[in-house]
């Protein structure tokens, strides 16, 4: 810098700094349309009440909420209620038994016989043949325990403890289901018995293996393992079932016979939390998560991976999710975009309401969040 005095060079960093261009830093903004146009679709479904969650780059998590939380007290959807989960409890089963592939306590190609040996041996049933890939992913062939006498009237069974067990010997008294071209056969059956699965290998009941190795894991504060409790935390989101022409609440369910199938309770925010988690490789190594989306032809979606199901909502877009339904009277619906950076999930206080339209306005917010 010889030749220049301090004043000279300082005058020649001020002026350059004046003369570059203005870089601006601002994040783009969320742009809230899309929601409020779901939200609007939503009023018009036929549901009690709905909490909606999402989640997008700009708009970061969003929760919102239509209708009643509680037809009694007229209390109205906030979106930080706490409902039953139903199916979407798949998922997270799933992941667990995953979890424990990587560690290499269990292979996708071992037998039900491998863990639980004489459990499963009639003369329609052979868990000898029955492998844990085909139990996460409906092909096992097995049928649904729903479907035995004793379930025709679940209301009698609402405050019942039922052990996971007394569902898979409900099963294997029942004939095959039917199953489409690639074997799959959609069935409670398969979850609970994989619970049973996790229980030998660890020592621990499925809930508690959810528990420790995911909802603590990712500090999810309002997901609960009811066991036989039959209420929900506060604030819940109500449950109603249409008997005789009325809407009556069903709300408080003892869900224990759900199990490893469908038995979670969780909000909108943790449910979201946990997809994202799944997606973006926080609780599964990329081998475990390419098994998770491996998929085979169902009825259910675009097709079924494990514990999984996978959507196309829109041309050149992929999602994922699994739907929930309990006889409470609660049903859940959700996506997330493959990369998992957009996800909608739905609380629905309802059995009855436009599914297809639901379906619809998940399709169009997916895809339109920014």
């Amino acid at each position: 810098m010889r030749g220049k005095s301090k004043a000279a060079v300082v005058l020649a960093i001020t002026t350059s700094l004046v003369l570059l261009p203005a870089v601006s830093t601002a994040t783009p903004r969320c742009d809230t349309k899309p929601i409020r146009t779901a939200l609007d679709a939503l009023r018009q479904v036929g549901a009690t009440g709905i909490a909606l969650t999402v989640r997008s780059p700009r708009c970061g998590l969003a929760r919102r909420g239509v209708g009643l939380a509680d037809r009694r007290t007229g209390r109205e959807v906030l979106g930080d209620e706490h409902s039953r989960i139903g199916s979407n409890t798949k998922a997270w089963t799933a992941t667990v038994v995953l979890q424990l592939v990587g560690e290499g306590r269990l292979k996708l190609a071992d037998t039900v016989e491998d863990h639980l040996p004489g459990l499963i041996r009639t003369k329609r049933y052979d868990g000898r043949k029955i492998t844990i890939r085909q139990l996460l992913q409906h092909t096992s062939g097995l049928p649904e325990y729903l479907d035995a006498p004793f379930w025709r009237d679940e209301e009698k069974r609402r405050w019942d403890h039922i052990e996971p067990l007394r569902t898979v010997r409900q099963a294997l008294t029942l004939p095959p289901p039917r199953r489409n071209p690639s074997g799959f056969a959609y069935a409670n059956t398969n979850y609970n018995l994989a619970g049973l699965i996790v229980t030998k290998v660890t020592g621990r009941g499925i809930g508690t293996e959810i528990n420790r190795r995911i909802i603590k894991r990712l500090g999810l504060r309002e997901t609960y393992w009811p066991g036989d409790r039959t209420t929900l935390p506060k604030p819940d989101l109500r449950g109603y079932v249409r008997r005789s022409g009325t809407l009556v609440d069903r709300t408080e369910w003892n869900t224990s016979e759900a199990d490893a199938s469908g038995a979670l309770i969780s909000t909108g925010a943790d449910a979201t939390t946990f997809w994202t988690a799944l997606l973006t490789g926080e609780l599964l190594a990329p081998a475990q998560l390419a098994e998770l989306k491996r998929t085979v032809p169902d009825e259910l979606s675009d097709g079924y991976g494990l514990g999984v199901e996978r959507y196309r909502p829109a041309p050149g877009l992929l999602a994922w999710g699994h739907s929930g339904s309990m006889p409470s009277g609660h049903k859940f619906r959700n996506a997330i975009t493959d990369d998992g950076r957009r996800a909608v999930t739905l609380l629905i206080g309802t059995e009855s309401f436009d599914s297809a339209k639901v379906d619809s306005i998940i399709g169009t917010l997916i895809r339109d969040l920014r």
